[in-house]
């Protein structure tokens, strides 16, 4: 197996599959309902062209960025995704492990299968904490306090789920919340009997707060000094909102598509996103990321930095850290090689002129 490793994500996707119970292959890769936005979010980037520059000295590539005053070496982070325990035994420790060997930032899911201060002290690292805001504010306060206490750099606000997604393949597969190690004697996790649908969505509609709204971005800045990024925003109207409510950065996100179906393509809705920003506080993308050439043609679209989700967990399913740590690390020589091939030395020079979108084709009609 070690002689024959994975040449991409698509291979890893693969493993995985084979890897792993159908009910948690499902879990980790299905989208809401018809499942459209989550083809779309893939499809997409297949639908924006590089512009390459040739005759450019590129013997040195620089893929070194700065996120929020932290010095990254490389602009693709692991975003904020559940229950790794259903990926490997280790979990979240192996994932954190496989982005610290790599020097990336890894945002920790709320729905972490391990404890926080467990992943605080698997080793050295820059890590944000992702949240929700439950029904009952405390539970919120006190996971924020500890990931506060045990180093975490930033909290990053999930502002796309007031409930939960309808996700069918869970529903058919009865599809049973794992647990969530960072509720343990904050509220019972495990009353979860249900016959009607899956056991993950009764506990969503038990905990997640549909009443969510912007004053809580205020109640939260209140509570932490750890600058606040919001996960979530597909629009200019929310973008521009975000940035008068104080946010540090804004992720622009559908959800891995989990939530509503036929909202648009992260890679479609980001750079509306970045012209009402107009550069107040770095955006970010996530969804759909499956090759280097996706995370250029984002950052030419003006993403600060990318956040990989699904192709971490199916290197972590497939071999365990070794595997999630070779997502990143291919991810990372793909996107080198596409800035060589394309005349940009380092990220600064992946400017809008690199990509051809679908409005440009659209426009040049006119």
């Amino acid at each position: 197996m070690e002689n024959n490793l994975p040449v991409n994500v698509r291979e890893y996707q693969e493993l995985a599959k084979k890897a792993l119970p159908k009910m948690h292959y499902d879990y980790i890769n299905g989208g809401a309902e018809d499942e459209h936005t989550l083809r779309d979010n893939m499809a997409a980037y297949g639908r924006i062209l590089l512009r390459p520059r040739v005759l450019v000295d590129v013997s040195n590539i620089d893929m070194s960025t700065n996120l929020l005053g932290y010095d990254l070496p490389s602009p693709i982070i692991v975003a904020p995704t559940g229950s790794h325990k259903l990926a490997n035994p280790e979990g979240e420790v192996a994932t954190a492990r496989a982005a610290a060997s790599c020097n990336t930032l890894m945002v920790l899911s709320f729905s972490s299968s391990c404890k926080i201060e467990e992943v605080a002290s698997s080793c050295n690292a820059i890590r944000f904490y992702q949240l929700y805001v439950f029904k009952n504010r405390d539970v919120s306060a006190t996971l924020v306090r500890r990931a506060e206490s045990h180093g975490f750099k930033a909290i990053v606000l999930t502002v796309d789920t007031p409930m939960l997604g309808r996700r069918e393949a869970d529903i058919r597969n009865k599809m049973v919340a794992p647990a969530n190690a960072n509720l343990e004697g904050l509220m019972p996790i495990d009353d979860l009997d249900t016959t009607d649908g899956s056991k993950l969505e009764k506990y969503a509609r038990d905990t997640l707060d549909p009443s969510l709204s912007w004053k809580d971005v205020e109640w939260l800045k209140s509570i932490t000094g750890l600058p606040i990024l919001l996960k979530g925003i597909v629009t200019a109207e929310d973008a521009r909102k975000a940035v008068e409510a104080g946010a540090a950065g804004i992720i622009v996100s559908n959800h891995g598509t989990r939530q509503l179906d036929y909202a648009p393509a992260t890679i479609s809705a980001l750079e509306e996103v970045v012209k009402a920003v107009g550069g107040a506080v770095p955006v970010l993308v996530d969804g759909g990321v499956r090759r280097g050439t996706d995370v250029l043609k984002a950052l030419a679209l003006g993403a600060r930095a990318v956040m990989v989700g699904r192709p971490v967990l199916y290197g972590l399913a497939a071999r365990g850290e070794a595997g999630a740590k070779h997502v990143i690390e291919m991810l990372n020589r793909e996107l080198e090689l596409a800035m060589a091939l394309c005349g940009c030395r380092s990220v600064a020079e992946i400017t809008r002129d690199r990509v051809h979108t679908e409005g440009d084709r659209l426009r040049s009609l006119l």
